[in-house]
């Protein structure tokens, strides 16, 4: 698990474009005569900050951790009994739609 600490600094990509899309909403804002608009726009901005913060906390914490909470949610999804039948009803459909493309190319 411990492969995962840097993984943590990925979290400034997405940080990083919510933040410049922020920049924007609040540049768009000054500029605008409407207060309806203008608190919408405060209220967009306010969100990808707090989206930005959540990013920036998750970072931190997958690299003081190791731990990466997505990588866990992802791992115990594949463990679940219901991703064993979807995978096994997949490996029945592909099988039959290659036994099904055999006996035409066999025709």
């Amino acid at each position: 698990m411990h492969s995962f600490r840097f993984m943590g600094l990925f979290a400034i990509i997405p940080i990083t474009m919510l933040l410049t899309v922020s920049f924007f909403v609040l540049f768009t804002i000054r500029k605008l005569n409407s207060k309806g608009l203008k608190v919408f726009g405060y209220v967009i901005a306010a969100l990808l900050w707090t989206c930005a913060v959540l990013f920036f906390s998750m970072g931190i914490y997958t690299m003081s951790t190791g731990r990466c909470p997505i990588m866990y949610k992802m791992h115990k999804m594949m463990k679940s009994p219901t991703h064993h039948k979807m995978m096994k009803d997949y490996k029945q459909h592909k099988m039959m739609k290659n036994y099904e493309h055999g006996e035409m190319m066999k025709q």
